[in-house]
């Protein structure tokens, strides 16, 4: 591979680990955004309820309005706004309730649809009573588009009761039971069949009427409060899985990175097929042969990569250019592994040139980042570092190869020389321990010999060859007999 080749590949190798971070970088960025914005969510929502608070604690319950017995309406009121409004904002939501406060007909305004709301226990019916003295004052009301809003419990009942068919209904306990009783259906049959208004024309409220009760709301703005808190908390984890690396993001990341290094294998193998002379119309089959299969295996090994990287980047803490580094050292050792398999390089060389493919990567790495940090364009930076990293360091391998070949060439003579030195003292060494090994031998055949005699000079020998002094060797029959009759 030619030097411009692999300054290509190099590039483009890069250019795809750059790529990569950039998706990553994408998804952290839009993480924290989310969480920035989800900041300002629960602030406004909490604000929301906080002010309903507040408004309560004066206007209503500080002012006595609305006495005992309409207090809790007024409550009801503020409280519906401070609350559905937080519970949009909470989702990033405009608010969309207003307060009208002006004791007409109209108390709610939700989207520029007017509400009225009735919040009456009295006489049993469910609010609908009140609903009734209200359309005897404003009979237009309804025609014009006004809503009327409940407690959530008061439509709940209604809405069951409305449709329950007469035999059913015809079971229904009394109210001492303590559900709804027949009387109950009757009175709300008899409502919506004079025809004054529609069930579609009510609506539930967020709150149940004993919720807005003096002595009660502070607990419903509270529980509320601790509702916000946990949506905020669900949608923060929501969020954060959402940017977490994904099995479908890792695919298109090798699928890209694929055809980004097929792409270059075709182009360089195609420049390489014009520079033998060749003009693109009389490629032959076996140049496009040739060149499909060099497109074929650099697609495979750009999947390889792309994959790579993109786990490396996202399961541990290894940035792109890093990543890009490994997987590059990883397919050049395993190249020359291959190699030292075929017998076309020996050990030593294998060594060198594994050496090598690691410090280019290394060198490729760390002026792509560089590059991305002087140069915050996604891909561009890293571009450009690792185009002025490598022709740097190809520039200063160039300078100082005559130098190191000469540094070589005299150290192989050097080792030359200490080699023969060495093999020299070694047979040396051989010959003596040879030498001594076969005397040794000797003494202990003649120390162990048949022969009584020849076994004794054996053993005086064997005995002087290990150094036990003269005078405790037993090497005479008086010495014999001495040491063992004495």
């Amino acid at each position: 591979m030619n030097e411009i080749t692999k300054f290509v590949r190099s590039n483009q190798e890069q250019a795809v680990a750059s790529w990569v971070n950039y998706l990553n970088q994408l998804r952290i960025d839009h993480l924290l955004s989310s969480f920035r914005q989800q900041d300002e969510n629960l602030l406004n929502a909490l604000t929301s309820v906080d002010e309903a608070i507040k408004k309560i604690d004066l206007e209503v319950v500080t002012a006595n309005r609305g006495g005992q017995h309409g207090m809790h309406g007024f409550i009801a009121e503020i409280a519906e706004v401070g609350i559905s409004n937080a519970r949009r904002q909470i989702l990033g939501q405009e608010p969309v309730y207003r307060w009208v406060n002006d004791n007409g007909p109209v108390d709610l305004i939700r989207s520029g649809v007017e509400i009225q709301q009735k919040f009456v226990a009295a006489g049993g019916r469910f609010s609908l009573g009140a609903i009734t003295e209200h359309l005897q004052k404003y009979p237009d009301y309804v025609q014009n588009g006004g809503k009327y809003q409940i407690p959530s419990d008061h439509f709940e009942v209604i809405k069951r009761l409305y449709s329950m068919p007469p035999e059913e209904a015809g079971k229904l306990l009394s109210r001492s039971g303590g559900g709804p009783s027949f009387r109950d259906w009757q009175w709300i049959e008899a409502f919506f069949k004079e025809g004054s208004i529609s069930i579609e024309s009510l609506e539930p409220s967020t709150l149940k009427y004993h919720e807005v009760q003096r002595g009660v709301y502070e607990s419903t703005m509270a529980a509320e409060e601790t509702s916000l808190l946990s949506t905020d908390q669900s949608l923060r984890d929501n969020a954060f899985e959402e940017s977490l690396p994904s099995l479908q993001e890792g695919a298109k990341a090798t699928l890209a990175a694929a055809v980004i290094e097929g792409g270059t294998a075709f182009v360089l193998a195609v420049v390489a097929k014009s520079r033998e002379g060749k003009r693109l119309r009389e490629f032959s089959q076996q140049d496009w042969l040739d060149i499909a299969g060099e497109t074929g295996f650099s697609f495979v090994k750009g999947g390889v990569r792309g994959f790579s990287i993109y786990a490396l980047t996202n399961f541990t803490a290894t940035s792109a250019a890093v990543a890009s580094s490994i997987v590059t050292a990883a397919f050049g050792i395993a190249g020359q592994a291959n190699k030292l398999r075929r017998g076309e390089i020996d050990e030593l060389e294998f060594i060198e040139n594994s050496e090598l493919v690691a410090l280019e990567a290394a060198v490729s790495a760390l002026s792509s980042f560089v590059g991305q940090a002087l140069i915050p364009v996604p891909v561009l930076g890293a571009v450009i570092g690792n185009t002025v990293g490598t022709i740097m360091y190809k520039a200063v391998a160039s300078s100082l190869s005559k130098r190191e070949a000469e540094l070589i060439e005299r150290y192989l003579g050097e080792q030359r020389v200490l080699d023969e030195q060495l093999a020299a003292e070694y047979q040396e060494l051989i010959e003596k321990l040879d030498q001594g090994i076969s005397d040794y031998l000797g003494l202990l055949e003649r120390a162990f010999s048949p022969d009584v005699h020849v076994a004794l000079i054996g053993s005086s020998e064997l005995a002087r060859g290990f150094g036990v002094p003269t005078d405790e060797i037993l090497d005479s029959e008086e010495k014999v007999l001495a040491y063992f009759l004495d």
